[in-house]
């Protein structure tokens, strides 16, 4: 028996290796360090994150599942492109969604799952002002999709999951460094108050504004928004990664 522990020890370290270089290949995405459009091989990946490239491959192609890459034969992946209308459309789907759904919360949930979500509000809020991408995104993911969980429908969850993920904030570095990224943060907070306050129309318009103000900065930030930053040194996959 001790051989086939011995492989199931081996095979959970190559499963957490992969996710590791999937988060980290997610902040190269969302830094701009890997460019839309352009094809990376593994092995070159690999050769940056100081890793083989078995990892790198396979989480690509967990990557490839969610939209974010497309496989290119023999020679690596593709980093798949958003357009304008893409946008548009993802972020019209998360408003008919969304929308309804925090003004019918708005008068299920209770105090209390409201009050849960604060303290993850007040992590957005200190993510943005630490300039700390990742963790905003990962605590705004973690925020929206709870708040969308109380609605007791996880098919809806999984939808608005898929949608973010396919969205991925381009040139989120860039709106940070204007300073455009707190006040959308803040608005987190705004809308879990008036939540409590059980104003749902208030809290229905406060989302529809938030969607809207979060496309308006992909918008601002224009043909800048895909990235224009090399792979080269994109890191080594951190130990723990929270990225969502």
């Amino acid at each position: 028996m001790a051989e086939p522990q011995k492989q199931r020890r081996l095979i959970t370290a190559q499963e957490r290796l992969r996710d590791q270089v999937a988060n980290a290949l997610r902040a190269a995405l969302i830094a701009g360090e890997l460019r839309p459009g352009s094809v990376y091989s593994a092995p070159g990946l690999a050769a940056d994150f100081g890793v083989s490239a078995t990892p790198v491959r396979e989480a690509m192609l967990d990557l490839a599942r969610e939209g974010l890459v497309e496989p290119v034969r023999n020679k690596g992946f593709r980093i798949t492109e958003v357009s304008e209308r893409d946008l548009d459309q993802y972020s019209e789907i998360r408003a008919l969604i969304e929308v309804p759904v925090v003004g019918r919360v708005t008068g299920t949930a209770t105090r209390q799952q409201l009050e849960a979500l604060r303290p993850v509000a007040e992590e957005i809020v200190a993510a943005a002002r630490e300039h700390d991408l990742i963790g905003y995104l990962e605590a705004d993911r973690r925020f929206h999709l709870t708040l969308l969980g109380l609605s007791g429908n996880q098919r809806l969850v999984e939808t608005v999951g898929d949608l973010r993920k396919r969205s991925r904030l381009y040139g989120l570095t860039r709106l940070d460094e204007r300073g455009e990224l707190l006040p959308s943060a803040q608005e987190h907070i705004e809308l879990l108050d008036l939540m409590l306050a059980r104003d749902a129309v208030a809290a229905e318009a406060c989302m529809a504004r938030h969607l809207g103000h979060v496309r308006s900065l992909w918008a601002q930030d224009g043909d800048e928004a895909v990235g224009s930053r090399p792979a080269h040194g994109a890191g080594r996959p951190p130990a723990d990664s929270a990225a969502g």
